[in-house]
């Protein structure tokens, strides 16, 4: 059992059929990629996917630019913590700047990847980062909520046929994209009227860093969700454009 789940996982890297999307499939998908990010019941554990994407954003840029990672804490309060270890000034703020862009970038790489054929590569590849993400966890929380996000990307993955796949892969793109901007204005309400929440903020801190104002961090990290959000309007734009 266990080897057929393994070559589930990697046969899912093999290009599958572009997915044929009518119109009214595009407003179901829609549909349920806002009932999983915006209604506050559903948001309390899908916002908790969206904090892994964060964290393991910055986790990711810190391996990039060579600084040693510590660890990941995740908390039930959609909040989490990335350690990582530098001396230069330069790394710190690259792994501290790519937290908040990354679920939009993240979701605007899944919905490409569903609408062209990629979606059971995209999945089997987030299943993979997951796992190896638990390697870093470092808090009982954080090892229950990314062990969630393992066995829900692997059940997708093992259960969902290859021809829906990309289906699932908009689905979850969008709905991070919509969670990439109910934390940016998360994180815009703390610095406007919770500011007693400062030290928490990854503008503050980039701000304590670098001496740039906190609010063009802010600016940055919503231009980089903006231009997810064109990159993943196009081919909804190419569907929506072919029905008139």
């Amino acid at each position: 059992m266990p080897e057929q789940w393994w070559d589930r996982i990697v046969a899912g890297f093999a290009r599958s059929d572009i997915p044929a999307v009518s119109v009214t499939e595009l407003l179901a998908v829609v549909l349920v990629a806002g009932v999983l990010s915006v209604p506050r019941a559903t948001w309390r554990y899908f916002g908790l996917f969206a904090t892994v994407t964060h964290e393991l954003g910055h986790a990711f840029a810190a391996l990039t630019s060579g600084q040693r990672l510590g660890g990941i804490k995740l908390r039930l309060n959609h909040s989490g913590t990335t350690t990582s270890y530098t001396r230069g000034r330069f790394a710190a703020v690259w792994s501290g700047f790519w937290g908040y862009p990354v679920p939009g970038v993240t979701g605007a790489a899944l919905v490409w990847s569903g609408f062209n054929g990629w979606g059971p590569a995209a999945m089997s590849a987030g299943l993979l980062v997951l796992l190896a993400s638990l390697m870093f966890i470092r808090n009982l929380a954080g090892v229950f909520i990314l062990l969630a996000a393992v066995f829900a990307a692997a059940a997708l993955v093992l259960a969902v046929p290859a021809a829906f796949t990309g289906h699932v892969a908009i689905i979850l793109g969008l709905a991070l994209l919509v969670a990439a901007v109910r934390d940016l204005a998360k994180l815009t309400n703390v610095h406007l009227r919770r500011r007693d929440q400062l030290p928490t903020s990854d503008a503050y801190i980039l701000y304590r860093a670098t001496a740039i104002p906190s609010g063009v961090w802010i600016v940055l990290f919503s231009l980089v969700v903006a231009a997810s959000w064109v990159v993943a309007w196009q081919p909804m734009s190419h569907i929506l454009a072919a029905a008139t």
